[in-house]
């Protein structure tokens, strides 16, 4: 009769504590955000995909197993995105922390005219979700080299429209002012475009990335 040796249950117990791990800092982080949270009205809808993809990403691991590196990407754009919600997006004080820390504000600095937090975020989605999406067509549904990379980027640019739509929708059903805290245009009739054009940029970096690594290791 064979048995499975300590050595063979040891990496996916460790794998298994580690996500764990990343799922309870992203729980904590999450509820620790509603502590003193600025905008306690507006945060809640904002927190909703926070409160999905809790329930998502252990289901979504289970069935397609990716790499340590991409669940991370996954967490820690979450983790990003929650930062976001506590301040509703336009309201993420960097400048206050900019000042603290390196003694200058990006914004004056910079000369930005708005807060610029949610671009930053629209262009992680683009960096931090094409690797997990490349592993699952890689690994489960067998493309490879730049059919791969080309689909990987596609699902980024389908899925920041999607969300833009979704957005829009939000704002046809929504009060006004409740629509506005949540979209964060901040008055740019462009922001949606500016948004996708972003996640695409972030999307074929890594998807270059990507491909520069994939090169060398073959």
């Amino acid at each position: 009769m064979m048995t499975s040796t300590p050595s063979a249950e040891k990496p996916a117990l460790s794998i298994w504590t580690y996500e764990r791990t990343l799922m309870l800092g992203l729980a904590i982080a999450m509820v620790l955000s509603f502590l003193g949270a600025p905008y306690p009205r507006e945060m809640y809808l904002q927190h909703s995909p926070t409160v999905f993809m809790l329930f998502f990403l252990p289901w979504f691991q289970k069935r397609f197993a990716i790499s340590r590196t991409a669940f991370t990407c996954l967490v820690v754009f979450m983790l990003i995105h929650t930062l976001g919600a506590r301040y509703i997006y336009s309201y993420v004080p960097y400048d206050d922390w900019g000042q603290r820390l390196f003694g200058f504000r990006p914004g004056d600095h910079f000369q930005f005219r708005r807060n610029h937090y949610d671009r930053f975020v629209h262009f992680c989605f683009g960096i931090l979700w094409t690797l997990p999406v490349w592993e699952v067509l890689t690994q489960r549904v067998r493309l490879y080299g730049r059919a791969a990379l080309y689909f990987a980027v596609e699902f980024i640019m389908a899925a920041s429209m999607f969300y833009e739509l979704f957005e829009w929708g939000l704002t046809m059903v929504l009060a006004p002012d409740d629509a506005n805290a949540y979209n964060g245009q901040q008055g740019d009739m462009w922001d949606a475009q500016k948004d996708m054009a972003l996640a695409l940029v972030g999307s074929v970096v890594t998807a270059i990335v990507i491909a520069i690594r994939s090169k060398r290791s073959s």
